[in-house]
């Protein structure tokens, strides 16, 4: 024998050997036919063992030898249940694995169908481009299963065969009128919206056409019977030509639709001081509608003296049209410099399209706040599947949003002041652990208002007036004789500058050589009729003779003699729940301060 075929001998011992030690007998016989194969030789016997070799050694009897060992290479069971397990490799899910490498990460049958699935995912194709397996191409199994007759059939269930959500025109107009008598009641909130047709009560605006073949149709003009055969003519000579221009030029004018034409200005048109247009800013309207799309529910705070000058009706209709699933509540503030009759007409005008409620801002003595704490728990519930709900609190400037927050938190956790633009930014307030509130500042919609109204609604400092006189003489004629004569002790005047001079003189407030500091005098009246110090208001709408019977009786009764009783019941409700949004934020603030400890260490 060569010594190169002795070395290939040994080799495949050693291969057998090995074999028999590491792997199971399945695993074993893969790799042994393997390497058959591979060398083209024959069946490798298994080599025996120490023992059994000296078993058979030639000092030895037969009879005390022990019997030959089993063959450890044999054909395994290669179809189990029509299933393959004779590969091995890590691409055949059916493959068996030993109970000792099962620990191994090998994959599991799950993972290597997946694998399979990803790399066989699309089609296999030949030469001239059909496809001819792979994916896409039909097979007679699905899940190791043969499709037959019975397994192969469609379930004859209607709900293959039929149509199961239809809608006939009946029904739809009465869907209709039924969901705009809810939606246009404030006090329902229509839930699941996704899943009725929402869209189909909302119908389409129709193009307006053009009525030409209402006054002439195709057929009177381009028909062979058609009775005009000439262009229309307006004139028919010079002299009616001359006098139709005429007539023309003189509508032109009265028109004034051509610029270009001078015509002298009795008055000169000048820009205004941009002190008057506070609120109006890119920033703080982006600060609003950042508010507008995190909250769930708005609230339009208004003051109790201006109802109607307070009231943003852009913002009311920008909701209602671009984001109909937030919900929108009035809330009227300040109720407490006006009469009580006065509040109640004015809630229940507004209540007709919108759930308003009447509030008084005071840490010590609120009113209004346990109406408006079980309004925002319902809105809560309602919406069960969110974690919590962000409650945003928009209005003109110094109606007091941020006093509403901290009268609800019953300490102060905003900045509050009785002049405009305290709120610079928005500002996240943790009211009980589900309803967060939002403060806005202070936005005001150019609705056309000159400088007058917009100083008196509180909207400009009046510190910050240039002239400051020149809003005196409407102060005078809003506030009620009576009322200046009771807050400033002057009984009779002549005008407004005599006014000013007699409230100057007795409050002390002069210049050099004994002159009044009108300027100073005029600041101080307008912050007063601001901050109410002089009562005013304006009236609900309603008739003359109505309005004087209201304001001779003096009716001041209370607004609601269960409220003083439902705000005591609300606050120990709320205790709890204030106290667990306290412990929140304590434990936010100390994580903070520790991080920035361990910053500066």
């Amino acid at each position: 024998m060569t010594p190169k075929r002795r070395r290939g001998y040994a080799a495949k011992r050693h291969l057998t050997r090995r074999c028999h030690e590491r792997y199971t007998v399945p695993v074993a016989a893969a790799l042994w036919l393997a390497e058959k194969r591979r060398r083209r030789v024959q069946p490798i016997v298994p080599a025996v063992t120490r023992s059994s070799r000296r078993a058979i050694s030639p000092g030895r009897s037969s009879a005390h030898a022990s019997p030959p060992p089993a063959p450890l290479l044999q054909r395994p069971d290669t179809m189990a249940k029509g299933i393959n397990t004779t590969k091995a490799s890590a691409d055949n899910p059916n493959r068996k694995v030993p109970k000792r490498q099962k620990a191994a990460n090998m994959r599991d049958k799950s993972t290597i169908k997946r694998l399979n699935m990803y790399r066989n995912s699309g089609p296999i194709r030949n030469k001239a481009g059909k496809v001819v397996g792979g994916s896409l191409m039909m097979k007679n199994k699905v899940g190791g299963q043969e499709i037959t007759s019975a397994s192969g059939r469609v379930q004859p269930d209607r709900r293959w065969f039929g149509n199961t959500r239809v809608v006939g025109q009946k029904e739809l107009d009465k869907f209709r009128n039924e969901m705009s008598l809810k939606a246009a009641d404030p006090y329902s909130v229509v839930l699941r919206t996704r899943k009725l047709p929402m869209g189909l009560l909302q119908e389409s605006e129709k193009a307006t056409r053009m009525k030409l073949l209402e006054t002439e149709s195709y057929e009177e003009v381009f028909n062979g019977k058609r009775s005009r055969k000439r262009a229309k003519i307006a004139a028919t000579d010079y002299a009616s030509l001359l006098s139709r221009a005429q007539e023309n030029a003189e509508t032109y004018e009265a028109k004034g639709s051509d610029r270009n034409i001078v015509v002298e200005q009795e008055f000169k048109e000048e820009v205004s001081h941009d002190v008057f247009n506070k609120g109006q800013s890119k920033r703080i309207w982006g600060e609003l509608y950042k508010v507008l799309d995190c909250s769930d529910v708005v609230i339009q705070v208004l003051d109790a003296r201006n109802v109607p000058g307070t009231r943003c009706q852009h913002v009311e209709n920008h909701i209602r049209k671009n984001a109909s699933h937030k919900h929108l509540i009035f809330v009227i503030n300040k109720c407490d410099l006006v009469p009580n009759w006065v509040t109640k007409r004015w809630v229940q005008k507004l209540s007709e399209t919108t759930p308003t409620l009447a509030f008084h801002a005071s840490m010590s003595n609120p009113f209004g706040k346990g109406a408006l704490i079980n309004l925002l728990r319902q809105f809560a519930k309602l919406h069960q599947e969110k974690k919590q709900i962000s409650v945003g609190l928009i209005g003109y400037p110094n109606v007091g949003k941020s006093s509403v927050i901290n009268a609800l938190r019953k300490k102060k956790v905003c900045k509050v002041a009785p002049i405009p633009g305290e709120t610079k930014v928005w500002q996240y307030i943790t009211l009980m652990r589900r309803i967060f509130l939002i403060d806005c500042p202070g936005i005001v919609y150019d609705t056309g208002d000159d400088e007058v109204e917009t100083v008196l609604k509180g909207v400009v400092r009046a510190e910050r007036l240039p002239q400051p006189t020149d809003f005196i003489l409407t102060i005078l004629q809003r506030v009620k004789k009576e009322f200046i004569v009771k807050v400033y002790g002057i009984e009779e005047w002549n005008d407004e500058w005599d006014f000013l001079e007699k409230l100057a003189n007795k409050c002390g407030k002069l210049l050099q050589k004994g002159e009044p500091d009108y300027n100073n005098v005029a600041v101080q009246m307008i912050n007063d009729y601001q901050r109410g110090k002089l009562p005013w208001f304006i009236a609900p709408p309603m008739r003359a003779e109505e309005l004087a019977a209201l304001e001779q009786k003096g009716d001041n009764a209370p607004l609601n003699e269960a409220e003083a009783a439902e705000d005591e019941q609300v606050e120990l409700d709320e205790a709890e729940e204030v106290e667990e949004g306290d412990e929140q934020e304590q434990v936010e603030e100390k994580a903070a301060d520790s991080q920035e400890e361990d910053q500066q260490k």
